[in-house]
């Protein structure tokens, strides 16, 4: 239970983050008033009195401010259905944070909840694009598994029904807007030309480190190929939970004996998505800093058995062993679980609830990076092809969601960028195009990534002798995940 009165404002506006990231379970069973009246009846007892410690006000003031930005000048619930299907989502529930009658009760509270949410869904999405409303129709599809109750059930038919007349077309959030959305979530003035010329000279630094280990790879091939090769070496469905949990050992092992992280203690148990999360490559979901300890899980999808055989193959690729070895420093350790472990450490309330996305998705993606510095799999060129294909993938991202959102780019560029930069073939860079059309705040990869590695060359110059990268990462994560505007507390 929060006990601060604007920080229970904050939680307020973002229940489900609140819920299932910072662990306040008290919202459990508890869905978000997203009507046009329940956003302003929540963003007007925003504020009041300054935090004792400067760090939390700063911190608690770019959340407030935020707020107002997402919900009161963009008023992002009337165009994103995404806020929603968040809202609606019970997946939650699956993880053993409480015993198991507690999470049911919640659940059921929960469905209970869903007609007056869509209700005030459809108050709200008054301003959908019919591309945003396509996009938001297969997550929409995929929360029917958990719609037994036939009123859940007809509250779900009336939100796809709304979302199936959108006809609108689509309109970039623009410059000045999309500057302003960024700013305040990091609390740093954004100069968006400046962050994609850097995406650009990043992406020559890593295209030409991928062409040479491919070089090293088969030299008489073009980079193109070898990576297809690449993507086509990959465990079977039946295998890919039991290779994944193998190579959740190594690198935790490998991470704890170079000392790179504060803490390598907790369990963290691997298995298969859940039903309602088949679409999503891998995910972490760990023991969340309000909660009690307890496991941790990682999950990845293994491909559903009535797919058509091509569709399963193609499912697999994001599978492919150089890559899966990626995947799992990032959301195990050194990356996300790793960094869940420290928030578990958090001081105070503020950095125990509010953490910027940018910094938790940088972090991790830096780790991928990391581990390329500091030896995993020291000579082989698989990994560091896959290391410098997901820095690619992640530059493109920032680079189409700059595009998209200031109109300088269309959804149809954005694919083919997906497809030359970051070699992702054919329907597979539509997805990733449109996953960027949906979400400006995909910028948050790479954008924390070079905030934290120019963070790391500063405390270079000002420690002198006395840096080195495990007192680098403890000041670092002592903080939590802040706003990448306020990084400089680590050098303090």
């Amino acid at each position: 239970m929060i006990t601060d009165i604007r920080l229970r404002a904050v939680c307020s506006l973002m229940v489900p983050v609140a819920r299932e990231q910072a662990g306040l379970h008290d919202y459990d069973g508890v869905l978000q008033d997203l009507s046009p009246d329940g956003v302003r009846q929540g963003l007007a007892v925003l504020g009041g009195k300054p935090c004792s410690d400067p760090d939390d006000e700063a911190r608690l003031g770019a959340a407030e401010e935020t707020l107002r930005v997402r919900f009161g000048e963009l008023e992002l619930h009337r165009r994103d259905p995404s806020l929603h299907l968040a809202n609606l989502d019970p997946s939650c529930y699956d993880r053993d944070y409480a015993p198991a009658e507690q999470r049911a009760a919640a659940r059921r509270d929960h469905l209970r909840a869903w007609p007056d949410a869509v209700d005030a869904a459809i108050k709200a999405l008054d301003g959908v694009s019919a591309d945003h409303a396509r996009d938001a129709a297969d997550t929409t599809a995929r929360l029917a598994v958990h719609a037994a109750d036939p009123a859940a059930r007809d509250a779900l038919d009336r939100f796809a029904a709304h979302l199936a007349r959108a006809t609108a077309p689509l309109e970039p959030m623009g410059r000045v807007p999309l500057t302003r959305l960024l700013s305040v979530t990091e609390a740093v003035e954004v100069d968006l030309d400046r962050l994609a010329d850097r995406a650009d000279a990043e992406r020559r630094t890593w295209r030409a480190r991928l062409q040479d280990a491919c070089r090293r790879i088969d030299a008489s091939a073009d980079a193109p190929a070898t990576v297809a090769a690449l993507l086509a070496d990959h465990p079977a469905a039946g295998d890919l939970v039991a290779e994944t949990a193998a190579l959740v050992q190594e690198a935790r092992e490998w991470a704890a004996r170079h000392g790179l992280v504060p803490y390598d203690d907790g369990e963290c148990l691997v298995g298969p998505t859940s039903p309602g999360q088949h679409w999503q490559v891998a995910t972490m979901t760990c023991a969340a800093p309000h909660e009690p300890d307890g496991p941790s899980w990682f999950r990845v999808t293994p491909p559903d058995p009535s797919w058509p055989l091509d569709r399963r193959r193609q499912w697999l690729t994001h599978y492919h062993r150089a890559g899966l070895a990626n995947i799992v420093l990032h959301e195990v350790a050194p990356g996300h679980f790793s960094h869940g472990r420290a928030l578990r450490r958090a001081v105070g309330e503020v950095r125990r609830t509010l953490f910027s996305e940018t910094f938790t998705e940088g972090w991790a993606h830096y780790t991928e990076q990391l581990a390329l510095e500091e030896g995993f799999r020291a000579g082989d060129p698989r990994f560091e092809v896959a290391v410098a294909r997901d820095a690619l993938l992640r530059l493109t991202r920032l680079s189409c969601a700059v595009g998209l959102h200031t109109g300088a780019m269309t959804l149809e560029e954005a694919a083919h960028r997906f497809e030359a930069d970051a070699f992702v073939p054919g329907h597979a860079a539509r997805v990733a195009a449109a996953r960027v059309l949906r979400d400006p705040l995909t910028v948050a990869y790479s954008w924390g990534r070079m905030a934290i590695l120019d963070l790391r060359e500063r405390a270079k110059a000002e420690w002198g002798s006395g840096f080195s990268l495990p007192r680098f990462h403890r000041a670092l994560l002592t903080l939590g995940a802040p706003p990448i505007g306020l990084l400089d507390a680590a050098l303090r």
